[in-house]
């Protein structure tokens, strides 16, 4: 006969263990949420699973066709990037800092004879401005930063985690 408190805990025991790793694989790779930054269309969009979440409006560095070249260019570069540092204390309202400069970000600039720069950030609004959620912004006035409005850097902090996975194209 079979004792079926026995069996309940087995099979308990295998579906919490079955349970962390569909989680696992469904935040991770492919299925895992990722920013897409679009800068000829200025938005940024939170994706997972191919699906867009959010998308918002985007300010980008005062020179911002084509990638950072080097430092103090007003450039956002483009490339495949991830977040590594998230900055509650920033200047701006919250910032999430990317892992710019990449091996061909480093290479590119070397290659020149310049410094890549550093300190590239999706960050919201300088104090001041707190209020401003526009439907677009009129005009680039970052450095090199991505700026969004103080309502989408709330959503995007509370959405991402370490090395969430940052594409920004042209």
């Amino acid at each position: 006969m079979i004792d079926r408190r026995r069996l309940c805990l087995g099979l308990g025991s295998a579906a919490a263990l079955a349970g962390p790793a569909r989680a696992a694989s469904w935040a991770d790779g492919e299925n895992g949420l990722h920013i897409v930054v679009r800068k000829s269309r200025r938005k940024l969009m939170l994706v997972r699973a191919g699906v867009m979440l959010h998308t918002f409006p985007i300010a980008l560095g005062n020179n911002p066709k084509g990638t950072k070249r080097q430092e103090g260019d007003g450039r956002t570069p483009e490339g495949r990037y991830a977040i590594d540092a998230f900055n509650e204390w920033s200047r701006y309202h919250r910032a999430l800092h990317l892992s710019y400069p990449n091996e061909e970000d480093i290479a590119r600039a070397r290659a020149a004879g310049r410094e890549p720069g550093g300190n590239i950030e999706i960050h919201g609004m300088p104090a001041g401005y707190e209020d401003v959620d526009p439907p677009f912004f009129p005009t680039d006035w970052t450095d090199g930063c991505i700026g969004v409005s103080n309502r989408a850097i709330e959503t995007i902090w509370k959405n991402v985690s370490l090395d969430t996975p940052v594409v920004i194209l042209a």
